[in-house]
């Protein structure tokens, strides 16, 4: 009789609703901001009584640089400012196009073309962008989760902007598999959750999605023309006014 009750108890939380109460109270235990700190504190206090004793970091040394390349090694005669990124059609050639777009007209507000694949170094230049080029910073922010980090979280907050930063893309976020991220991760992630369907971060889909789709598709631009970062740069920057000036028309052509 007692293993059955067992049973039944396990089982009770393939109900939706225990499932995800059960799942709330958990995610819950992990953002106290008090066990936050004490973890924290551990870490530290670990550290230095490391440093104290002389143990070196666990892991084996690294390997010095050799001074022949590797067989295997690329290099791009044509354009050798570009750089391999990855794309939802595999490895590309490519350049880093940034774009932050106002949510009620889809105008492009700021732009930016980088070299490095990795969205995360973006966010703060992007937000300085706007606030140089409008006079003012942006009231709400929105971004996915290649823009999601620690410092770009604190960033938001110092400048008093209203961020919605997706985390990482986990199903089941844990310390083991190393997805729950810092304190201010953490918080972003009961944000958007506990914002449901009336989250902000769902408008960034039908705000800046948009504007690539109208970008590529119906204005055809699907590759740059030029060679360069710095001509890129510029023609990044003539597509972009393009666009705006396409949509100053229309709203003006509606009113």
């Amino acid at each position: 009789m007692a293993s059955e009750l067992g049973k039944r108890k396990d089982n009770s939380r393939k109900h939706p609703y225990v499932r995800d109460q059960w799942i709330k109270a958990k995610r819950e235990a992990r953002l106290n901001p008090v066990a936050i700190a004490a973890q924290r504190d551990y870490r530290i206090a670990a550290l230095k009584q490391r440093d104290a004793e002389g143990r070196k970091k666990p892991g084996k040394p690294a390997a010095a640089p050799s001074d022949e390349p590797d067989p295997k090694v690329q290099r791009n005669f044509t354009d050798p400012e570009s750089r391999i990124m990855k794309s939802k059609d595999g490895f590309v050639q490519a350049y880093n196009a940034q774009a932050a777009v106002d949510a009620h007209a889809q105008i492009i507000v700021a732009h930016e073309l980088t070299q490095c694949g990795s969205d995360q170094g973006q966010l703060v230049p992007l937000v300085e962008a706007i606030e140089n080029n409008l006079g003012r910073k942006p009231a709400q922010a929105s971004a996915d989760s290649g823009y999601c980090s620690e410092a770009n979280l604190e960033a938001l907050v110092a400048r008093g902007i209203d961020g919605y930063v997706a985390p990482a893309r986990a199903k089941h976020p844990t310390a083991a598999n190393g997805k729950v991220g810092g304190p201010l991760t953490q918080l972003m992630r009961k944000k958007i959750d506990d914002g449901g369907f009336a989250t902000p971060y769902r408008l960034r889909k039908q705000v800046v999605e948009p504007v690539f789709g109208q970008i590529k598709q119906a204005r055809g631009f699907r590759q740059f023309l030029l060679r360069g970062v710095k001509k890129v740069r510029a023609e990044w920057a003539m597509i972009c006014t393009a666009h705006n000036l396409l949509k100053l028309f229309t709203l003006a052509k509606a009113a």
